[in-house]
């Protein structure tokens, strides 16, 4: 069982890196907080991809920051806020389902809480 977690770890792990990819490429894709998922995955599953990851300068550009100072700035939290409420908006209107719609929209407001509330806004000078 513990080997079946560990290879789904670095599947997880490997997906959320390469999606953390190609949002850094696209600008409609926030990369950090996949990024942040593969470096838990990474860390719970291998050590060897955890000490590869962790020598990237994409780790050192999004992950250190978070975990060191458990914030973003206020430009990032826009930005990830802004692209995850365009696609819940279009999921509202591409569900029919009136108690999915309620939930999705219960989520949405919920990250909005988070954002504000539970994550710490940094200004840009902190974060280097």
């Amino acid at each position: 069982m513990k080997h079946i977690k560990r290879i789904l770890l670095v599947i997880i792990g490997l997906i959320s890196f390469g999606i953390g990819v190609a949002g850094t490429i696209l600008p409609v894709l926030p990369g950090g907080p996949f990024y942040l998922i593969a470096a838990f995955c990474f860390t719970k599953s291998s050590e060897r991809l955890d000490n590869w990851f962790r020598s990237t300068e994409v780790y050192d550009k999004y992950v250190v920051g978070f975990r060191e100072k458990r914030g973003m700035t206020r430009k990032e939290k826009i930005r990830i806020n802004l692209i995850a409420d365009f696609f819940i908006v279009f999921s509202l209107f591409m569900v029919d389902i009136l108690f999915v719609q309620i939930i999705i929209a219960a989520l949405g407001l919920y990250k909005h809480y988070y954002f504000i509330k539970k994550i710490k806004t940094i200004k840009p000078a902190e974060q280097e």
